[in-house]
C-alpha cells in the first residue's frame, strides 16, 4: 500500500515540477497481534533466536578497526570497555569496577573488576588494558590514533595487576565516554576473523554474506543472558526479511519501515523508538558543482524535509537541521531545523548565481539494502527536479558503498545515516574537520576547524557551558554553509516475536540482546 501511495504522491510532485533518519522508546502490538507468550518460531527455541540484519559486517571484526555502524551494532554484544553505556544514556563501570578522576581532571585511575574473563577463558589483566588503550592511541610513524580522543593521552601505566592509570596532557570532560573502547587480549592477532572480547556473548562463527553466530558467555562477570545462542541472518532485501519474519525463520528484526511492519500480523510485537542518527543527503564538497556553497544551499532550499519524512518514512522521523540528533539533549539545536524551508525561486536564483541556471546532473549513490534510504532518495529525485536538477539514483551493495563512498570518496552525493561511535558531541562533529581521516564529505572550512580547536580547549578547562555553545556554533556552521542536506533522525521499528521480551533502545546505534528472553 505504501509503495502505491508513494508512487502516486511522487507523480503529483512530478506534475508540479513540470509546471514550475530522542532516544525514547514505545511498545505497541502489531496489527491483529495475538498473545503467543512462550512460543518460538520453527527455527528457534526458548533460548535460541535468529535476528535479521540488512547488511554483512565489516570484513574485519576487530572493534578498533570497525567502519560501519551495523558492525558496531551487532558486536556491541561481544565487546566491552572500561565503562559501557546504558539504555538511559549513562556510563557505568564494566571491565573496571570503579574509577576516580583527579581534581584537575587529568588523571583517571581504574580498578579492574574481579573475575572478568576474555572469551578464551583468560583473566583480564592490567597489561591487556594498557595494551588496548596504547594500541588505539598510537601516533608512531605519523599514524592517526584509532580513537581520536586518545591523542590527548600522555601515559598509560599499570602500577599493579588490578590498577590502570591514564594521564592526560590536558583535562577532557568527554574523555570517559571514549573509554567504551573495547578491551582486548594483549597481542592477540586474530581479532579480524576470530574476535575475543569480554561481553555477555562470544563469537562462534561467521559465514560471509550469510550469518554471524554468537553464543552466551557462561563466565560473563555480570548478569548472564537467558539466550544461549543468537544467529544474525543477513538479508539483501527488505522484502526477503519480511518473508523470513512471516515464515518464522527469524524472531527479531530492527530498522523496519512502516510498510514492512504493517505486513506482520499475528505473533509479533512492534517496538517503536528512534535510530539515533542523522539521515541526510550527504554531499561530496570537493567535487563540482557541490564545491560551491551556493549550489549546496540551493539543494537545501529545494527540499521539503517534512514531505520527505511523510512520504519516505510515513511520518515516523524527526526533522533535523544539522549533524546532531535529539538524544544529545544539551547539544541539539532545534532552531536549526527550519533554517532552510522550501523556496523553489530562491533555490533557482542561487543556482543561476553559481552559473547553473538550467540545473545540472546529480548522482545519489545509495546502499540498496537500506530501504528507508532508497525511499528517501526517490522523494529527493522529484523535489530536486523542480529546480532543474536531474538526479540519477545509483543503488550499490553495502560493501561497495563503504569502499567507494566512505573510503575512496568517489561519489557526488549519498543518502545514509551517520551515528555517534560514543556518546559525545565530538563523535558527531569532529568528522567534518578538514584533517579528519574519516571526513568522507570532504567538508573543509577554516572557521569550523577553529571552532573545533576551541572546543578542545574549553573541554580541557571543564567549562561545560562554553563547550556546549561552541559545539552549537559548529552545528550552525554546517547548516549555514550547507555542508549537507540534513533531513531526519529516522524512526526505528523493531519486530519481536510474541513470547519474547526485554529488548531495549539505547541513545546510540546498538542492538543489545543480553536482556532478551522468553516471557
Amino acid at each position: 500500500m505504501k509503495k502505491r501511495i508513494l508512487a502516486g504522491l511522487l507523480a503529483t510532485l512530478l506534475c508540479a515540477a513540470l509546471s514550475g533518519c530522542g532516544g525514547g522508546s514505545e511498545e505497541s502490538g502489531a496489527a491483529g497481534a495475538q498473545s503467543n507468550a512462550g512460543s518460538a518460531s520453527p527455527g528457534s527455541t526458548a533460548d535460541s533466536i535468529t535476528v535479521g540484519i540488512a547488511q554483512d559486517l565489516d570484513e574485519s571484526l576487530d572493534p578498533h578497526l570497525t567502519v560501519s555502524a551495523g558492525t558496531r551494532e551487532v558486536m556491541f554484544n561481544v565487546f566491552e570497555g572500561l565503562v559501557k553505556p546504558t539504555p538511559s544514556g549513562d556510563l557505568i563501570d564494566a571491565v573496571a569496577s570503579h574509577h576516580e578522576v583527579s581534581a584537575d581532571g587529568t588523571v583517571y585511575t581504574f580498578t579492574l573488576r574481579e573475575g572478568v574473563k576474555f572469551h578464551n577463558g583468560a583473566a583480564v589483566t592490567a597489561n591487556d588494558v594498557v595494551w588496548s588503550i596504547e594500541r588505539c592511541a598510537d601516533t608512531s610513524e605519523g599514524k592517526t590514533p584509532l580513537v581520536e580522543a586518545f591523542s590527548n593521552i600522555q601515559s598509560v601505566k599499570a602500577p599493579d595487576e588490578k590498577t590502570v592509570v591514564i594521564t592526560l596532557s590536558a583535562p577532557d570532560s568527554e574523555f570517559l565516554a571514549s573509554l567504551t573502547t573495547a578491551i582486548l587480549p594483549a597481542n592477540y592477532d586474530q581479532q579480524a576473523t576470530a574476535p575475543i572480547g569480554t561481553g555477555p556473548f562470544k563469537f562462534v562463527s561467521r559465514t560471509n554474506g550469510d550469518s554471524i553466530v554468537l553464543e552466551r558467555f557462561d563466565d560473563y562477570w555480570g548478569e548472564k543472558p537467558e539466550l544461549k545462542t543468537v544467529t544474525f541472518k543477513i538479508f539483501e532485501s527488505g522484502d526477503a526479511m519480511v518473508l523470513a519474519l512471516q515464515s518464522g525463520a527469524i524472531d527479531l528484526c530492527a530498522h523496519l519501515t512502516t510498510t514492512q511492519a504493517a505486513q506482520l500480523k499475528d505473533g509479533f510485537k512492534i517496538l517503536k523508538g528512534t535510530m539515533n542518527l542523522v539521515q541526510a543527503l550527504y554531499l561530496n564538497n570537493a567535487v563540482k558543482p557541490l564545491d560551491d556553497v551556493r549550489v549546496r544551499q540551493a539543494l537545501c532550499y529545494a527540499v521539503d524535509k517534512q514531505q520527505v519524512i511523510d512520504l519516505a518514512t510515513d511520518g515516523t522521523g524527526t526533522a533535523l537541521g544539522s549533524s546532531m540528533y535529539p538524544a544529545f539533549t544539551k547539544y541539539f539545536d532545534d532552531s536549526l531545523t527550519n533554517y532552510y524551508t522550501q523556496d523553489i525561486q530562491k533555490a533557482k536564483s542561487l543556482l543561476a548565481e553559481a552559473g547553473y541556471p538550467n540545473g545540472f546532473d546529480l548522482s545519489i549513490t545509495v546502499p540498496s539494502n537500506y530501504q528507508p534510504h532508497v525511499d528517501t532518495a526517490q522523494v529527493l529525485v522529484e523535489q530536486l527536479k523542480a529546480i532543474g536538477i536531474n538526479v540519477q539514483i545509483e543503488p550499490v551493495d553495502w560493501n561497495t558503498w563503504v569502499s567507494r563512498v566512505y573510503t575512496d570518496r568517489d561519489y557526488q552525493s549519498t543518502v545514509v545515516g551517520v551515528d555517534a561511535s560514543s556518546m559525545t558531541a565530538r563523535a558527531m562533529l569532529e568528522r567534518f574537520t578538514s584533517t579528519y581521516g574519516k571526513n568522507f564529505t570532504n567538508y573543509s572550512n577554516a572557521d569550523y576547524d577553529a571552532l573545533f580547536q576551541k572546543t578542545q580547549l574549553v573541554t580541557a578547562s571543564g567549562d561545560d557551558t562554553a563547550q556546549v555553545d561552541l559545539y552549537k556554533q559548529m552545528e550552525k556552521n554546517l547548516t549555514e554553509n550547507a555542508a549537507n542536506v540534513y533531513l531526519q533522525d529516522l524512526g526505528d521499528l523493531v519486530a519481536i516475536r510474541s513470547g519474547l521480551t526485554g529488548y531495549q533502545f539505547y541513545p546510540i546505534y546498538v542492538m543489545d540482546l543480553s536482556g532478551v528472553k522468553a516471557e
